[in-house]
């Protein structure tokens, strides 16, 4: 297991303030609050990542629908389940 290694980060009082207030209602130190949202954070953005990459390699292949198309799929998609009151 890889040993922990720390973060300095500058933040404003505000900003402070808040992670010790939301640290303190979950029980935690606000280092172990901001190592969780970091983690957080960090796994959010990579799978944001993943997801931009599937995109690309899509498009690259040609796999894709242009946007009026798929708009106008949509609106086809809405109207055929919209039910008259």
């Amino acid at each position: 297991m890889n040993a922990p290694v720390s973060i300095t980060a500058p933040l404003d009082a505000a900003t402070l303030a808040l992670v010790e207030e939301l640290a303190a209602a979950r029980g935690m130190s606000r280092d172990a609050f901001a190592a969780e949202a970091i983690r957080r954070v960090a796994e959010s953005e990579a799978d944001l990542a993943a997801f931009v990459r599937v995109g690309e390699e899509q498009i690259r292949r040609g796999d894709y629908v242009e946007h009026d198309t798929l708009l106008a799929n949509l609106r086809r998609w809405r109207d055929s389940r919209v039910r008259p009151a």
